[in-house]
């Protein structure tokens, strides 16, 4: 055969494998959801593409067997064949022609491995992993086809296949769908690389760690609560509603855990105005009531059915414990609004210190100082009640101790609760 004729089949050959590992590694690595975005937005092949990359043992089969038999043919035109027309000028060599056909064996299989790996194997396969679902959705409809002529093989090669796995035992879960903690990585590698602000991405995993917090860890607590006495006289709860910046009040019988409604304050004015009288009884609404156990998720959605939109708090004995609204399920999920970051560090000499709230959510601490796992974990839920656990006594101004890394400094305290914590990496001072 001629050389010419020979090395156009084989360059022929070489670009088919190619093409086949290109199409089954951008089937393979394209995202599911990029491919149904696509096919939304109308792009041709992305459909399709979706479906292979959904069924695998659709594509496969066929995609390896044009693999191997390329590989075959590749070692037929590429082998003794184009070995004989290497070796003919180094016969006339002196010092190479006794050795001219295993010389000229040995270049025609270096040379033909290194241009199929190359061309064949490791160009198309960066190619597929720059651009997965573009060429995926490019590559797909004639991988479709070449699949549907190819049937009986197909066919033939998944059975085999499947036969051959029962010995590994059953398949198991579907490795395909994303974990949370798959989904919080892509999370910090889209910060990382700057296609989520830094913003969104805390949002986003305030989001998903919502499902897990119970009500109690993101309500208002008693302590908290601005609450009004229905038996004190009349000029003291107009001081309260006057001093006070809510504009929603707890209603306490004498005292915070005999509760019998709440008022706004707006329902108050709006009486005045009309030239009623000041009537706290009269402006009383009766609030839903939920248990502490409840997950954050939970109780919003049963603060979206409520036309009051507030909630009090209960424990297991009936006990009032806090109350909860809308707004703080935001923050929740956006962070204190009157807290200029309370997880926002300052470097000071290259190390990076923290002053933290104590009523700062645990999780949020445990994630962004990289904590271990937290002693009696899930029974707090603030940097306060961390430690608390930490120092197996209710904290004092001046407490210091060192746990995970870091260490925890109390700054101030606001009566028995932790006002400010100084956070910093241990050895750094």
């Amino acid at each position: 055969m001629h050389l010419v004729l020979q090395l156009s089949i084989l360059t022929v050959l070489i670009l088919l494998n190619g093409a086949f590992a290109l199409s089954e590694l951008a089937l393979v690595s394209a995202r599911r959801a990029m491919l149904t975005l696509m096919e939304r937005h109308g792009v041709r092949g992305a459909a399709r593409a979706r479906a292979l990359a959904d069924h695998p043992q659709r594509f496969l089969p066929a995609s390896q067997f044009g693999i191997t038999l390329i590989g075959i043919l590749i070692g037929v035109f590429g082998g003794q064949q184009l070995a004989h027309e290497v070796a003919r000028p180094l016969v006339h060599l002196p010092l190479v022609g006794p050795y001219a056909e295993p010389l000229s064996l040995f270049m025609t299989v270096l040379i033909i491995t290194f241009l199929t790996l190359v061309f064949g194997e490791l160009v198309p396969k960066q190619l597929a992993l720059r651009h997965p679902e573009r060429v995926a959705a490019v590559i797909a409809p004639p991988l479709a086809i070449l699949g549907q002529a190819m049937t009986p093989v197909v066919w033939l090669l998944g059975r085999t296949t499947t036969l051959v796995l029962l010995a590994f035992g059953p398949a198991g879960e579907d490795r395909r769908a994303m974990s949370e903690e798959e989904l919080k990585a892509m999370l910090v590698e889209g910060a990382e690389t700057g296609v989520l602000e830094t913003e969104e991405r805390d949002i986003i995993e305030r989001v998903l760690r919502l499902a897990d917090k119970p009500v109690r860890a993101i309500m208002t607590p008693r302590t908290e609560v601005a609450w009004i006495d229905r038996t004190a006289p009349r000029a003291a709860i107009i001081a309260t509603l006057r001093a006070a910046p809510h504009s929603r009040f707890v209603v306490c019988d004498g005292a915070i855990d005999n509760v019998t409604g709440i008022v706004q304050a707006k329902d108050i004015l709006d009486r005045v105005l009309d030239g009623k009288d000041f009537s706290l009884a009269a402006a009383l609404r009766q609030p839903m009531a939920i248990p502490d156990s409840v997950s954050a998720l939970e109780a919003l959605e049963r603060l979206k059915a409520d036309t009051l939109g507030i909630a009090i708090v209960l424990d297991e004995y009936g006990s009032f414990e806090g109350m909860i609204t809308a707004a703080d399920v935001l923050e929740a999920i956006v962070g204190d609004a009157e807290d200029s970051g309370p997880l926002e560090g300052t470097a000071v000499g290259g190390e990076e210190i923290f002053e933290l709230d104590g009523m700062t959510p645990v999780d949020e601490t445990k994630a962004r100082l990289n904590l271990p796992s937290l002693p009696s974990e899930g029974t707090y839920h603030t940097l306060g009640g961390l430690l608390l656990a930490l120092l197996q006594r209710p904290p004092r101004k001046g407490d210091m101790i060192v746990f995970g890394g870091w260490k925890f400094d109390v700054m101030e305290m606001d009566g028995r609760r932790v006002e400010r914590v100084r956070v910093v990496r241990d050895g750094a001072d």
